[in-house]
């Protein structure tokens, strides 16, 4: 009989943790699930093995008992072995060489596990008996064995149900201003797709953030399969988006920043009152709190104003204050 090296039919290293295993076999799980390669038998059988060996792998009792026997014996490359080398001469009914008889039943087809791991952890029920050395295969293997579901884990987890052929996916990209982020708007977008031209009104909903995707079914335009447009921002002479933060810039005037002003700032819809303090250090930003970019869950980040120290135009009266000024401070 043929050893199984569940670590090396999942991929994983023997000390993998039970969420590296786990995740080992979702992953095989999507990628050979028998309702995505219908009528192919040698997937189905890939199918079954990555089954059985999480089956193992993932029950905290299995693993251990599976772990003692395959450290007890020298399997390379899944060579086969004898039962009898480790005392279990004779299941099914065979003698073993010069050993204590045992004879294996089994009612049912152990399900779609295979000889391997109905012997050593049982089909749907069994029993294990000997003449004279009352050995139970169960007490060192653990009997009938555990569904899916025992193990914490469904298939259906993988599928939602019923697995279904992924649809076909076109992706492109809508550059949009940010205001039509901030707002909303309404779109009519021309594309060309497996050689169609069509139009699409698209309804870009408020407060959509870059990297968002607009998913739309293709059958009304006779495209089999579904449309993402990916939203990307233009640029802005105004404003900086940072996440949901916002960074406009203020133009302030040198007495401004010495005596303290008040200005107001206009960020799309909102005029906000902002009070620079005496001598404030106008190469910091200020923060204004819950005055940023609001997105379609409602969440709001900060409004960042930077200071644009401007030089004024000045009459020969100011002028001379100013040279006075110089030269007092140089």
């Amino acid at each position: 009989m043929e050893y199984k090296d569940y670590y090396k039919i999942l991929g994983v290293d023997k000390k993998a943790s039970d969420a590296e295993i786990k995740k080992a076999f979702r992953t095989l799980a999507k990628k050979y699930h028998p309702d995505l390669h219908q009528g192919d038998k040698a997937n189905e059988e890939k199918f079954k093995e990555i089954n059985e060996a999480y089956e193992v792998l993932s029950d905290k009792d299995k693993r251990q008992k599976y772990d003692a026997f395959g450290s007890n014996y020298d399997f390379r490359g899944g060579q086969n072995f004898n039962p009898n080398d480790f005392g279990f001469g004779g299941f099914g009914g065979a003698n073993g060489n010069g050993g204590t008889y045992y004879r294996y039943e089994t009612n049912g087809s152990g399900g779609d596990f295979s000889d391997f791991f109905n012997m050593f952890f049982g089909g749907d029920s069994q029993s294990a008996s000997g003449k004279g050395s009352g050995f139970n295969i169960n007490d060192i293997f653990g009997g009938k064995a555990q569904s899916n579901k025992k193990s914490g884990f469904n298939i259906n987890d993988l599928f939602r149900g019923k697995a279904k052929k992924e649809r076909q996916r076109y992706n492109t990209e809508l550059y949009i201003t940010l205001d039509e982020a901030y707002y909303g708007t309404k779109r009519s977008v021309s594309l060309n797709v497996d050689g169609k031209n069509i139009n699409i009104n698209l309804n870009i909903p408020k407060g959509i953030t870059a990297g968002k995707s607009i998913k739309v079914a293709g059958e009304k335009w006779g495209v089999s399969g579904d449309i993402y447009f990916k939203i990307q921002f233009l640029k802005d002479s105004r404003y900086e988006l940072d996440g949901l933060d916002i960074k406009t810039s203020v133009d302030i005037y040198p007495w401004g920043a010495y005596f303290g002003c008040e200005r107001v700032v206009e960020v799309f819809d909102k005029k906000i009152k902002i009070k620079v303090p005496k001598g404030y250090d106008v190469s910091k930003l200020m923060r204004i709190k819950g005055k940023g970019f609001t997105d379609m869950k409602g969440a709001t980040g900060d409004l960042y104003i930077r200071f644009n120290m401007v030089n004024p135009k000045l009459d020969e009266e100011s002028e001379k204050l100013y040279k006075e000024l110089e030269e007092k401070y140089k």
